[in-house]
């Protein structure tokens, strides 16, 4: 992957195709090259927020809109449409989304209106001739988002389990058909079955009104703190990890999971 843009350097290059003036990075891209940066952009909105920099979360904002900007510059260069077509389209749609604020609907309460905000989605799918209950899921979000998001679309027509128990009762049938594949170690049959515990287990955190990815982002976050303490504790001992035994290690992580 090519160096990620620099924003300031970049945006002063408009437009970014040409020939003469426009920055040789910006003029070879796409929006296809251009999508993988958008989505890191949108993670680090997010991981500014998960460490509550207030101070570093507008400049990460900025970024994530200059990727706007971006996508609606080449659009723009192609004769599709512009910044301000985007504008209009996203305002468009929440003041249709929102008819008790901006119309005459009766008001609502925020469990009312998720219902109302899902119903007016689905007549917007339905226009659009994108049928079934599984239709507009992105196929591009983060699998354990996508996960829960197609087994919540399941669970509006009634394909759901009852209860989270019920779950916990599917992740101890999947963990079992994991350790009857150990002994094969078949590449694409371990696969298959650790694909289906992730998605189970994605399903549990959405039946605990959980986010999965945002749980396994604290637990990354938990992870890679607990394994930093464990290196300073080893190098005030003067020593390093690696030349420790795994008992030895395991003693020290235990020390510092109940400091």
């Amino acid at each position: 992957m090519p160096p990620k843009p620099n924003s300031a350097a970049c945006s002063t290059s408009w437009p970014h195709c040409d020939p003469g003036r426009g920055c040789p990075w910006d003029k070879d891209q796409s929006f296809a090259t251009i999508a993988p940066y958008t989505i890191e952009e949108a993670y680090e909105v997010a991981d500014a927020i998960d460490r509550a920099d207030f101070a570093d979360l507008p400049d990460e904002l900025g970024d994530l809109l200059f990727q706007v900007v971006y996508h609606a510059r080449m659009a723009e260069e192609a004769g599709r449409f512009d910044f301000a077509h985007v504008a209009r389209t996203i305002s468009d749609k929440m003041i249709r989304r929102h008819p008790h604020v901006f119309g005459d609907a009766a008001a609502r309460d925020a469990a009312e209106q998720s219902v109302a905000w899902e119903a007016h989605k689905s007549a917007e799918r339905a226009a659009r001739a994108e049928t079934g209950a599984l239709a507009g899921v992105p196929v591009g979000l983060p699998a354990l988002t996508r996960a829960a998001k197609l087994t919540d679309r399941a669970a509006r027509v009634g394909f759901d389990w009852p209860d989270a128990s019920a779950v916990l009762s599917k992740l101890d049938e999947e963990v079992a058909e994991v350790r009857a594949e150990l002994s094969d170690a078949n590449p694409a049959r371990l696969a298959d079955e650790v694909g289906d515990l992730l998605f189970v287990i994605a399903n549990l955190a959405r039946k605990l009104d959980l986010d999965a990815e945002t749980c396994l982002r604290q637990a990354n976050l938990k992870f890679a703190r607990r394994f930093n303490a464990m290196e300073q504790y080893a190098a005030s001992a003067g020593k390093s990890l690696s030349n420790l035994s795994l008992e030895n290690m395991e003693e020290i992580w235990r020390k510092i999971k109940h400091n």
